[in-house]
């Protein structure tokens, strides 16, 4: 993953060259604020803790101290200083900066001591060890936050030359750019398959070969909408059994993007027959009926017989002239929301589900051309965030290993 041609060589005894040193023989915290609203200071990008993303070090939003309106103290940061957010440490909120600018006073303003990479500092500020130190010496009432003299609590053996530090530095950056590549093609991705559906589900555009009538479909001609049943505490938390019981909370689950394939509870044939819960088949289209969840605009397939609970529900397609990846597509491109009756607990009625119409192709096989056309462009999605997510935990593993010294990088 690397690409600066360091010879990898594992050691997990041999720590010569490396020493303990605690945070404040690393780096030191700037004081002193500035005035936000005199210049220079003025037109400086501004940084707050919301302004970073959360355990990646990058800062995703720029805006200048005008342009937020400033009006209290902030600190002053130099270009190669690290901005550490001392609120909430748990969220790894810190970034290396790469021009000076300012950063509210909910933050630090970190400087590398000299004979210390800054880049080596960032990662190991976000590594596993100084995060859990970070959040146990946060923890009080109100809001977490990591003071100045408990910063100096903190130690970790660390590479004396400064080389070694710039190579492990190197190689975690490295690491990053691939990751940052990963989601900037899959944010790429996803955009064209939107204007695809818009697209594609709307008649503006014709597959090759296909001219044939569209027409409104009523859904509920042609299969049928049907509620979850209820799910008692006492029967959750199994995490094996024949049927998944599926609840909102699982639409959030990674695995779970495109289709319903893990479920955080289960249950046995037998229960489900004792809770006389409605079993689902495979491709049944699965959706938020109750509650706030309904605007999240979430639905999936389920892959296999499953049950689900009250707060959801389901369509099932009955009709073999129909393409359910179809109306799975066109369902993402239709507001739920826009159904739900004015009360205290949003909820869709049975009725506003059965008057749902959807303008498809009359021909099956356009059907089933525009779905596939869709599907590929998930699985070519999909297999992007697969190769995220390893790359991810690549460099997980290579944080772990080259901040300790298990494996040297000479």
């Amino acid at each position: 993953m690397g690409g600066s041609g360091q010879q990898i060589v594992k050691n997990t005894t041999n720590l010569a060259g490396w020493a303990l040193r605690s945070f404040y023989d690393l780096a030191r915290i700037t004081s002193g604020q500035v005035d936000p609203r005199e210049e220079p200071y003025r037109a400086m990008v501004l940084v707050a803790p919301d302004h970073i993303q959360t355990g990646s070090g990058r800062i995703d939003q720029r805006s200048t101290a005008e342009q937020q309106g400033a009006i209290s103290g902030k600190y002053l940061v130099k270009k190669g200083e690290i901005i550490y957010s001392k609120i909430r440490p748990n969220l790894q909120k810190l970034a290396l900066a790469t021009e000076d600018c300012l950063c509210s006073a909910d933050m630090y303003p970190v400087e590398a001591r000299e004979n210390i990479s800054s880049v080596f500092l960032k990662y190991l500020m976000l590594s596993t060890p100084f995060t859990e130190f970070a959040t146990s010496v946060s923890v009080r009432s109100g809001m977490p936050k990591i003071n100045r003299e408990e910063l100096a609590y903190f130690s970790a053996l660390v590479p004396e030359d400064l080389k070694e530090q710039q190579a492990i530095a190197e190689a975690l950056s490295d690491a990053d750019a691939l990751i940052e590549r990963l989601e900037r093609l899959i944010t790429k991705k996803r955009l064209i398959k939107q204007g695809a559906m818009q697209e594609l589900l709307t008649r503006r555009r014709r597959l090759p070969g296909f001219s044939g009538e569209w027409k409104n479909f009523r859904l509920s001609e042609h299969g049928k909408f049907l509620s979850g049943s209820g799910f008692p505490l006492v029967y959750q938390g199994h995490s094996s059994g024949d049927y998944p019981f599926f609840k909102v909370s699982d639409f959030s689950g990674e695995s779970n993007a495109v289709r319903l394939t893990h479920a955080n509870h289960y249950i046995d044939s037998d229960i489900q027959r004792q809770l006389g819960a409605r079993v689902f088949p495979p491709k049944a289209i699965v959706f938020a009926k109750i509650g706030a969840a309904i605007f999240l605009e979430r639905k999936r397939m389920i892959a296999q017989a499953s049950c689900l609970d009250n707060n959801m529900a389901a369509f099932v397609l009955q009709d073999a002239g129909l393409c359910v990846d179809l109306i799975l597509a066109k369902f993402q491109f239709f507001a739920l929301g826009d159904l739900v009756s004015s009360t205290a607990l949003p909820a869709i009625s049975s009725s506003d589900l059965k008057a749902i119409e959807f303008f498809l192709p009359k021909a099956l096989d356009e059907q089933e051309a525009i779905a596939g056309v869709l599907n590929d462009m998930d699985a070519e999605i999909q297999a992007l965030e697969d190769r995220l997510e390893k790359t991810q935990q690549i460099k997980e593993g290579m944080m772990q290993n080259l901040l300790t010294g298990r494996i040297r990088l000479v």
